[in-house]
């Protein structure tokens, strides 16, 4: 859909599709800032021009790896981890959750497809878990806003988690349980490319006119797609170090007992921030007082809690795997958050 058409019928159902996108909320939350503290307004945007300015560089490098891996046909790679003994998919299904380059509608057939071709819902489980968690782009964007100390930790819990979550249900599955995991699916397309397991990878994908276009097209989506989700949450992190009191934040989250972490894995779990938005939101709140430990819970349950990674499992389990999945990805969070908290 071209902006001509977006902006063309302002009205009605447009008008309030609008209103939800991260430009409509910056804008609303500036012209708000404008009317009730207009002096400070300067100083809100100079420190979100600032902060997108130093990130700018990843979030190049980020889109070009993204585009570079969809052009290729980089997720005919994944299907591999599915392959052989069921203790070697868990293990390649934890380690390839944060390499899958698919959007967030895509990975439903993908996965339907695996646990119809008889991949084991243990591995499936350890690929649901670690793949909201981390991929390249959420990588650099991390390490931008946190430091790499951050970005590492979280990218080793994705794996832990997924390895985790995999064993788990391997060993509810030997106890009998989760005997009939899926519920009746109908694979329909999305949009968002070609089926994953057709095909192999061409990494020299620019030597081909039509991959050449679809590394254009990814790296112009993916590239707009980070700028307007993350100016909203520079925005909102001026907002949180401007008008939050750190002595609120330290009294939450603040300190090194196990009580912060629980409390930013709950809170962090209804959130719904997508793993851009979370960053910076989360260095702002680190500013005013918060853990290292309570951050990477928040961040960790919030990942798994996003609305793609909760709607692809609900999708395609029964209810009692989709509450495995919440309650592995809510106790991962915490204890993740309580070793962060030891190490760093």
């Amino acid at each position: 859909m071209s902006l001509a058409t977006e902006t063309s019928r302002p009205g009605g159902q447009d008008l309030k599709a609008w209103l939800m996108t991260p430009w409509a909320l910056m804008l609303l939350i500036l012209a708000g800032v404008t009317v009730l503290d207009g002096g400070r307004f300067s100083e809100i945007v100079s420190f979100a021009v600032a902060a997108l300015g130093s990130t700018l560089p990843y979030i190049i490098f980020a889109v070009a790896l993204i585009a570079g891996l969809k052009a290729a046909g980089a997720e005919a790679v994944i299907a591999e981890a599915f392959k052989g003994r069921e203790t070697k998919m868990i293990v390649m299904a934890a380690l390839f959750g944060g390499l899958a380059p698919f959007c967030s509608c895509e990975v439903i057939p993908f996965v339907a497809g695996l646990l119809a071709l008889g991949a084991p819902l243990s591995a499936v489980m350890a690929f649901w878990l670690s793949s909201p968690l981390i991929d390249p782009p959420t990588l650099l964007i991390t390490a931008a806003a946190l430091g790499w100390q951050f970005a590492v930790g979280k990218a080793v819990a994705a794996v832990a988690l997924g390895l985790f979550g995999g064993f788990a249900i391997k060993a509810a599955i030997a106890g009998g349980r989760f005997s009939a995991p899926l519920k009746i699916y109908t694979k329909t397309g999305c949009g968002c490319g070609p089926d994953p397991f057709t095909g192999k990878p061409v990494w020299t994908f620019w030597r081909e006119a039509s991959r050449r276009e679809a590394f254009r097209h990814e790296a112009i989506v993916n590239g707009v797609f980070l700028i307007k989700w993350l100016a909203l949450a520079y925005v909102l992190e001026a907002l949180l170090v401007t008008y939050v009191p750190a002595d609120m934040i330290a009294g939450l989250v603040g300190g090194e007992g196990v009580v912060p972490i629980g409390i930013a894995a709950l809170v962090g779990m209804p959130a719904y921030l997508n793993s851009y938005v979370a960053p910076p939101l989360l260095a702002g709140l680190m500013e005013q007082g918060m853990s290292q430990g309570a951050a990477m819970a928040f961040m960790i349950s919030g990942a798994v809690s996003s609305v793609p990674a909760m709607a692809a499992v609900w999708s395609l389990v029964k209810k009692p795997v989709f509450a495995a999945y919440i309650g592995l990805g809510l106790s991962g969070a915490v204890v993740t958050g309580i070793v962060f908290q030891m190490l760093v």
